[in-house]
């Protein structure tokens, strides 16, 4: 491979792997999953979801399932048409773009007890770019950046060895 290539590959993995590194994965209800006993109103709250994190909804499919709504399904508990639904008791949801996303459960009165699910997703965050001045790395670089940027040192000297 091309010197020239192979800083091409290098450009993209560095490009892509901030986003992977600071996705995040929720477990809906955590230990307890996605039943009808559970207040994810009080679960969601302390949580900060962002584009490129990933919902998993794990649960029984003999007793639940998960449908994605609009507000106003959500509201009334309004199931949508059986074939939306999600039934394999591990689905995982990718968060791809930001805004308000609600999800219910289908199964008879499920719903209107409770098993309902609304998140604000916000957008990505950005790994924040070395400053051009030379000096102490600044609070906002912080230790995932610095630990990104040794990932990454890393990563290029693996694939400088393998290449050569």
């Amino acid at each position: 491979m091309a010197p020239g290539q192979v800083y091409s590959v290098l450009a993209i993995i560095l490009t892509v792997l901030p986003s992977l590194a600071l996705a995040a994965d929720f477990v809906v209800g955590d230990q307890e999953g996605w039943t009808n006993k559970s207040n994810y109103t009080t679960w969601a709250a302390d949580k900060v979801f962002r584009v490129g994190d990933r919902l998993v909804f794990s649960y029984n499919k003999d007793n639940h399932n998960v449908f994605k709504v609009n507000g106003t399904a959500f509201q009334s508990c309004e199931v949508p048409p059986p074939n939306e639904a999600l039934t394999t008791g591990y689905d995982i949801i990718p968060l791809k773009t930001s805004g308000k996303k609600w999800y219910i459960c289908g199964k008879p009165k499920h719903c209107s007890q409770g098993q309902k699910l609304v998140i604000n997703v916000q957008e990505a965050l950005e790994v924040p770019s070395p400053s051009p001045a030379a000096g102490a790395p600044s609070s906002a670089n912080g230790i995932l950046a610095s630990g990104y940027q040794a990932f990454a040192a890393a990563i290029a000297a693996i694939a400088v060895l393998v290449i050569v």
